[in-house]
This record gives structure tokens, C-alpha cells and sequence, in this order.
């Protein structure tokens, strides 16, 4: 971006003869930065505004030595400062004060948002200036402000996993999906909890720069995972989370044995009760039968082989899978896709 695609120094006779055809198609001046907004307010949850941030900012950073970079970032809010939920305090663009149209607006979410919802000046800002924006966009809690100013009123979006049950009684006419990581409805995108942010920035960057550039930031920013809009936002750490210390233990167990054959007698053993005890303390604990629990740490361990490029049929034998069919079915169960196409939204 940013560089004249007609630079007649390395042009030859050939290229110099369709050049007035390309200037046509193609303007020499350089197109503006695509301005990023991102809107805070009094107690916003700040990784929700520097984890897309940082994604915008980091693709600048990957930009050719000389080239335009393609993205302006700017936090804005109704004032010159914000003090999140964490304490610190952050400079801001006042909203109002915004000339430039936004090519992506979003809205962070946080603790806060309760009192931003009943702010008319800031849901009357967002009502204003999300039909300016290319997209618009939420983090967590932030899809309460956008549905506050009507922006998903039969769409369909995600939001924080705590603020379902509300969110739906409050907004019936929003189409609330508890469970993706984020969701895409036409111009609209809403994302789950916090780090999900990330994720929602990944994929617009890959929308905007292609494939290629969404993994480079991804890998700069050391981002484990890329995960697709369609995966749960409970990962198997998370949804097998236990009162019991001994559990936690024994899933970081799993996890380094998870190529044996895990029966339920070794991890009794392991845990060291009866196998009738391990079986009902387990389920009250995590909420999952161990076997549930085996399976959901076997599909996380072999995701991470794909996206690291494992074949399905080596991944399936790290993991202790016995057949590749075994972990399709288990794919299926857990994250509503295959392991070929899990595997081809990174290796494709």
C-alpha cells in the first residue's frame, strides 16, 4: 500500500504502453489509512481496547519498510481521558471531535457498561456514528451498549458468557448466541469475553489483508491459537475447571500422558480414590463424566498439533485418538467441526 504502482524507473516499453490503463484502475495517490475507533468509557475493561489495538497496530508494524501502513488507531471517548477498570488511565480522542469517518468502529465492554448503557450522550454517539463506519464491532460487554442503541435488533451476536442470561431477557430481539468465540452478521461484529477482542481483530485484519498477513501478527503477538468464529469460547481449561485441587492436577496429568490409553481405573488411580468415588466426585467437581473431561483435553491438545501443521492421521496417534474417525467424531462433538477442515482454516 502506499507505493505508486507506476514507477517509471522499472518500467519497460511493455509496461509503459498499458500504464495509462492502470492509473485508471489504479490511482497513484495512496488511499487514507483505515481508521480504526475503538470507544471507551468509565471503567472499560482495557484489554478490551489494547488486545484489538495491539492487532491493528502490530499488522503497521509487519508493513514493507516504505509502503503505507494500513490502519489509523484511535481510542475515543466522550472526554480527553478514560480510567478503566484496572486503575490506569488512558488519553483519548474526544468523540466528538472525530472528523475522519471510521473504517471500523468498536465498542469495548467492562464493568462499566452498566452505567455507559444508561449514558444517553454516548448510545446516542454510537447510534450517530456506527452508520459511518464500513463495521462496527463489540468486545465482551460491549455488545450491550450496541444493542442499547439498536444496532442488533435481529441479528444475531455473541457476548460475555456472564451477561447471556440478561443480555437475552433485555434485548429479545437480538438473535444472542451464548456460545462463539465471535460472530459476523453482515456489518455488524460482535465478540465473547476479553481475549476474544483479539480474535475479532485477527479475523478483520485477515478480511482487510489476507490470510497470510492474519498469521504474522498472530505469531508476532506470540497468539497460541487463532481460533475460528465458529468455536466455542470455553476452552477444555476452562469448562474443566474444578473445585477439587486434586482434578486441576490430575487434568495437567492428562494433558502430558495424553498419547496412552487414559481408562478410567488409571485415573481413579491417579487421583488417588476408589474408581465408584473418582466417578461421582468427578462430575460434581467439573460437571463432565471423566470421560467427557479425557476427550475434551484430547481434541485441545490435537487442535494445537493442527494449527502447528500435524497431519489428522499423526495428530490423532499424538493424542491418543486410536483412529483418525475416532477424533473426527470427537471434533464434532466438541467444536461442531472436522479435523480437516479445523486444520485447513490454518493450512489451507
Amino acid at each position: 500500500m502506499g507505493r505508486s504502482c507506476l514507477d517509471a524507473a522499472n518500467l519497460s516499453r511493455d509496461d509503459l504502453a498499458i500504464a495509462p490503463i492502470i492509473a485508471r484502475i489504479m490511482p497513484i495517490a495512496p488511499a487514507p489509512p483505515h481508521r480504526v475507533e475503538i470507544l471507551g468509557f468509565a471503567g472499560a475493561q482495557i484489554l478490551d481496547i489494547t488486545g484489538p489495538a495491539q492487532v491493528f497496530a502490530t499488522a503497521n508494524d509487519l508493513t514493507p519498510s516504505g509502503a503505507e501502513k494500513p490502519y489509523e488507531i484511535a481510542l475515543v471517548a466522550l472526554g480527553p481521558e478514560i480510567a478503566t477498570s484496572s486503575g490506569l488511565v488512558l488519553q483519548a480522542e474526544r468523540a466528538e471531535s472525530c472528523e475522519r469517518d471510521p473504517g471500523t468502529l468498536i465498542v469495548s465492554g467492562g464493568y462499566g457498561v452498566d452505567a455507559a448503557r444508561e449514558d444517553d450522550a454516548l448510545i446516542g454517539w454510537i447510534k450517530r456514528r456506527a452508520p459511518r463506519a464500513r463495521r462496527t464491532a463489540s468486545v465482551c460487554s460491549g455488545a450491550l451498549l450496541l444493542a442499547e442503541a439498536g444496532l442488533l435488533d435481529g441479528r444475531r451476536a455473541v457476548t460475555h458468557w456472564q451477561r447471556c442470561a440478561e443480555f437475552a431477557s433485555r434485548y429479545p430481539a437480538v438473535r444472542l448466541e451464548p456460545d462463539p468465540i465471535f460472530v459476523r452478521d453482515g456489518s455488524i461484529w460482535t465478540s465473547a469475553g476479553v481475549t476474544a477482542g483479539i480474535d475479532l481483530a485477527l479475523a478483520m485484519v485477515e478480511a482487510d489483508g489476507g490470510r497470510a498477513l492474519a498469521l504474522a501478527v498472530a505469531r508476532q503477538l506470540v497468539v497460541f491459537l487463532k481460533r475460528p468464529g465458529g468455536q466455542s469460547q470455553f476452552s477444555a481449561p476452562l469448562a474443566l475447571q474444578a473445585s477439587d485441587a486434586r482434578f486441576e492436577t490430575l487434568h495437567g496429568w492428562i494433558a502430558a500422558h495424553i498419547d496412552r490409553d487414559l481408562s478410567l481405573a488409571a485415573l481413579a488411580d491417579q487421583a488417588g480414590m476408589s474408581l465408584r468415588t473418582f466417578c461421582r466426585r468427578y462430575r460434581e467437581g467439573t460437571g463432565r463424566t471423566p470421560a467427557e473431561g479425557v476427550e475434551m483435553i484430547r481434541v485441545e491438545s490435537a487442535r494445537r498439533h493442527l494449527e502447528e501443521g500435524a497431519s489428522v492421521s499423526r495428530a490423532a496417534t499424538r493424542c491418543g485418538f486410536g483412529s483418525t474417525e475416532t477424533m473426527r467424531r470427537a471434533f464434532l462433538r466438541q467444536m461442531g467441526v472436522g479435523p480437516n477442515s479445523y486444520r485447513a482454516r490454518f493450512h489451507g
